[in-house]
């Protein structure tokens, strides 16, 4: 165990002065108490319970930096600029910035009052981050989406395999790995891999009292969602597995009067934006999107999450449809299939793991397309444009992605599909330079003013700027501001870094001959099988009719203390099959009394029993049936046996 955490201020006290809580949620207390006692902590807490505070208020309470790590580019960012609001001084460093721009964050890192840095896992092996992890004053790691960490589990990234080697450079810091979803053999490997020996495992219970769950077998799903949307009211959420559904169904949806929009990884960065801040502040009322929509979004009053598609993994599920109901209010997570939808999930493996052969097609095809030389290039990204890619190697999208995601698993690339870098501006002249450039070059003088004014710390630091904001003040078009900029950066005056949002590539070793790839095959084979097993438990939560949504969600995650929602399909199902004594005794006398006068027809006597339900007819007919006082024939016929 490591020594306690010096305690600089009270949680508690933190809490209330930057988030304005008066009282912690249930779990976040006693997590936190225990990573300020030195304790290595694994937290699974359910998507929009609280997790970022669990490392954020201890971070605050004490001295020194908060390293965080997360693969989310778009996540990483949104906690900066949060915490910036609130005055706290956060970093972020991830794929696709310069060299220059990660020394420049490093250097202010350790030079100004910064509490969190937060760094993607594929930066810490850099010879930078080594360089400069020494001076930066770590006291506590932070490991964000821990469950990436497992081969074994549904988002394996092999960055994360490399934060164990922190804990040799950081001798005695604590590490809080936090998850939403780890089952119980994921749990155990996430503390192996990053040696949480000495810890402590906090797991909140992953029932959620207020969210109805329920699965529909439909011929029409639009006519379902459309029902569904009609007859629940207040904001909605429909995931689907393509980027061409999302159109459609949300045109559809128009076509009804519904307000909806949709969203998916494929739209510009300021698109994508757009829709998302309409739908937040209630001016769009439904998005319907891929599984590119959601993460870091805690909109509490979503009451309706609704999958047109059945997701490959319990895990997406949970997560997807935990977004409904934050707030503590009735809300509705529908899945809606067809048998259709499950035989495409059964075959889903071969279509997820291609062979040895097809990813060295697409290595080789990929080398091709960004024109990269034999033994060379390792470590530098590029712009890959997937589907101008798809288009002139005619290759299938499933083929192509899952041959990245195999590649980069054997660490022989990282692609990053949701990239989005702001265009960035900062002097890199004496002021006294500056004067004498604008004297000379009167046309840029109200371009550089711009930016002295509307930017602060533009003289010390890359800022992000808008070229937009900038074209709004000098009543120009913002390409010509962007030109204008291209000059002042040319003449050495700003150091100006275009936005950068595409898709990016990076090589982690040398370009080799794709007949030299190799793949480790025992575990490539081990995650497909681990992948079926997922499978077959989705399968199994939308084909059970029997059992709680909810048991079986909290059963998987290993929660085995979940008892029956009674709001879930199958709960409000067994309410309405509940008998009483005195109707069980009415419906038993009855189908006694009408089998009297010989053999009838099953169909003919459910008609018969007038005013009974007809699924408490028939548990009674099956009591009847199995203590031998009826017989039923193939053709449905019953008649009573002899006493």
């Amino acid at each position: 165990m490591s020594p306690p955490i010096e305690l600089l201020t009270d949680p508690k006290q933190i809490l209330k002065e930057y988030w304005g809580y008066d009282a912690f949620r249930p779990m976040q207390e006693d997590i936190i108490r225990s990573v300020l006692n030195g304790k290595d902590v694994l937290a699974l807490m359910p998507t929009g319970g609280g997790k970022s505070l669990c490392y954020q208020v201890p971070a605050m309470a004490t001295e020194g930096l908060c390293l965080v790590i997360s693969p989310l580019i778009a996540l990483m960012k949104d906690q900066v600029e949060n915490l910036r609001r609130k005055g706290i001084t956060a970093f972020a460093i991830y794929s696709g910035m310069s060299r220059k721009e990660v020394i420049h964050t490093f250097k202010t890192a350790m030079e100004s009052n910064c509490r969190f840095l937060y760094v993607s896992p594929e930066r810490l092996e850099t010879s930078l981050f080594k360089e400069y992890l020494p001076g930066l004053g770590i006291h506590l790691v932070a490991v964000d989406e821990a469950h990436c960490i497992s081969q074994w589990g549904y988002d394996f990234r092999p960055p994360y395999l490399r934060i164990a080697a922190l804990r040799k450079e950081l001798t005695g810091v604590p590490i809080l790995a936090l998850t939403a979803s780890a089952t119980p053999e994921v749990q155990e490997d996430i503390c192996r891999k990053l040696e949480l020996n000495d810890r402590q495992i906090f797991r909140q219970s992953f029932e959620r009292a207020n969210l109805s769950y329920s699965c529909f077998n439909v011929e029409s799903k639009i006519n379902k969602i459309i029902r569904i949307l009609q007859r629940v009211p207040g904001t909605g959420i429909v995931y689907c597995r393509s980027r061409k559904r999302t159109r459609e169904i949300s045109e559809l949806l128009r076509l009804q009067g519904i307000s909806a929009d949709y969203y998916h990884a494929g739209l510009l960065q300021e698109e994508r934006n757009k829709k998302q801040e309409d739908w937040i502040r209630n001016q769009t009322r439904v998005i319907v999107c891929t599984n590119a929509f959601g993460m870091g979004i805690d909109k509490p009053d979503v009451r309706t999450v609704i999958h047109a598609d059945v997701p490959d993994c319990l895990e997406n599920y949970y997560q997807e449809a935990g977004r409904a109901g934050r707030d503590g209010k009735t809300s509705y997570a529908v899945l809606l299939y067809d048998e259709r939808d499950l035989k495409e999930l059964e075959d889903m493996a071969s279509l997820r793991f291609p062979s040895l052969e097809e990813i060295r097609q697409v290595y080789q095809s990929v080398a091709n397309y960004l024109q990269i030389p034999s033994g060379g290039n390792e470590g530098q990204y590029y712009d890959f444009d997937l589907t101008d890619f798809l288009k002139k190697f005619r290759l299938s999208a499933h083929t192509v992605l899952y041959s990245l995601k195999a590649l980069e698993q054997d660490d022989w690339l990282a692609f990053t599909e949701q990239v989005f870098l702001p265009p960035t501006v900062m002097f890199t002249v004496q002021k006294d330079r500056l004067y004498e450039f604008e004297k000379n070059n009167p046309a840029l003088e109200p371009c550089i003013k711009t930016l002295l004014r509307a930017f602060e710390g533009i003289y010390d630091q890359p800022v992000s700027i808008s070229e937009k904001l900038i074209a709004g003040l000098l009543k120009k078009e913002a390409e010509e501001v962007k030109k204008e900029l291209t000059v002042l950066d040319h003449f050495g005056i700003i150091d100006y870094q275009p936005r950068k949002d595409n898709p990016q590539l990076c090589l982690l070793r040398s370009r080799a001959k794709a007949e030299d790839i190799r793949i480790d095959m025992q575990a490539y084979e081990k995650r497909k099988e681990q992948f079926r097993k997922r499978m077959k438990q989705m399968l199994h939560y939308v084909r059970d009719g029997e059992t709680c949504r909810s048991r079986i969600i909290g059963s998987y995650f290993g929660d085995e203390k979940i008892n029956d929602c009674g709001i879930c399909d199958t709960c409000l199902e067994k309410k309405a099959t509940l008998l009483s004594k005195e109707e069980w005794e009415t419906i038993y006398q009855r189908i006694l009394s009408l089998l009297q006068d010989g053999p009838a027809d099953s169909k003919q006597l459910l008609l018969q029993l007038e005013g009974v339900q007809k699924e408490k007819a028939w548990k009674v007919l099956t009591f009847l049936q199995a203590e031998n006082k009826i017989e039923m024939d193939k053709g449905g016929n019953i008649r009573l046996l002899p006493r």
